[in-house]
């Protein structure tokens, strides 16, 4: 599959009775990695186990080529990780706990106070540097957390839950850092979250895992199933009464905001709409065949198992 990320190889974890990784195998690319998987799907101890902060009961992994059993402190170097639990020292300002971050993982303490004020501008903490960090709002404790993850410029940023209770405003800044780091800064991501709007707008390849095993994986793109009988139609004007013409036509059809879509009787063609289109005296804008959304795909996905 050629340069891989990080992966497993039959790698089982269990907490007493409970089999959280179950004889787990995957081989993941570099890129923007989105993790998905219901409550108790093994997520979190995916995540601890790639860092070496738990061990193994079976099986090996690797990380950049490192293995996750004997370099634990080597991935942690390349990695940077913001956890979705509150992780912040009261008493102490932004600037302090960011470069602490970097002296954790082997920067010297001045080139690592001089990143941390480069970082924080650039998650746009730069005038609250000097605050105490319980005086922060829950989104600049987020953006914090990111900022400690990548004072070091990892090779790899991992990000747990890292919009969970924002408000929208809070959620759409980290979206576009974690989509900026991934995309523009050329940082792998792997970005752990329940909400898949957030994963959809950030990556490019999804995992999803249930009961401690692999689901399926994939680029988002191929995952997305194309609907041959399914269309998405916007019109210059009249899209209720294009609607109706495609009803009476035999089609499914539903306005939605100024889209129509359409779902086209088996046996017949995408055809049908010009067909109806030019009858209506409809100036057809925008066609394409419907795609399955990232929930879709996630929902299928678990019932399957």
């Amino acid at each position: 599959m050629g340069p891989v990320l990080f992966e497993f190889q039959n790698v089982t974890k269990t907490y007493g009775s409970v089999t959280a990784l179950d004889d787990l195998t995957l081989a993941v690319p570099p890129g923007a990695i989105g993790l998905l998987g219901p409550n108790g799907s093994g997520k979190t101890t995916m995540i601890r186990a790639l860092l070496g902060l738990i061990r193994v009961d079976r099986g090996s992994g690797r990380v950049l080529g490192m293995d996750v059993r004997r370099r634990q402190l080597d991935i942690r170097r390349a990695v940077g990780f913001a956890p979705e639990d509150e992780c912040l020292f009261p008493g102490v300002v932004g600037v302090e706990f960011v470069g602490y971050a970097g002296e954790l993982v082997g920067m010297a303490a001045k080139d690592a106070l001089q990143r941390a004020h480069e970082v924080l501008d650039y998650v746009g903490l730069g005038e609250a540097r000097y605050r105490k960090v319980e005086s922060y709002s829950t989104g600049m404790k987020q953006r914090l957390k990111l900022a400690s993850a990548i004072v070091h410029d990892p090779r790899v940023l991992i990000l747990d839950e890292p919009t969970n209770g924002m408000d929208p405003a809070g959620r759409d800044e980290v979206i576009e850092l974690a989509r900026d780091l991934a995309h523009n800064k050329g940082m792998s991501l792997l970005f752990s979250s329940h909400l898949l709007p957030d994963v959809e707008a950030v990556c490019d390849h999804v995992v999803v895992l249930g009961g401690g095993k692999l689901l399926t994986q994939g680029p988002i793109r191929e995952l997305k199933r194309v609907h041959h009988l399914s269309f998405e139609v916007r019109v210059k004007d009249g899209a209720a009464a294009l609607a109706r013409g495609l009803a009476a036509a035999g089609c499914a059809a539903e306005v939605r905001e100024d889209l129509v879509v359409v779902r086209v009787p088996d046996g017949r063609s995408g055809d049908v709409i010009w067909e109806v289109a030019a009858a209506e005296r409809r100036q057809i804008r925008y066609l394409r065949p419907q795609r399955s959304t990232l929930e879709e795909v996630f929902l299928q996905t678990v019932e399957r198992t």
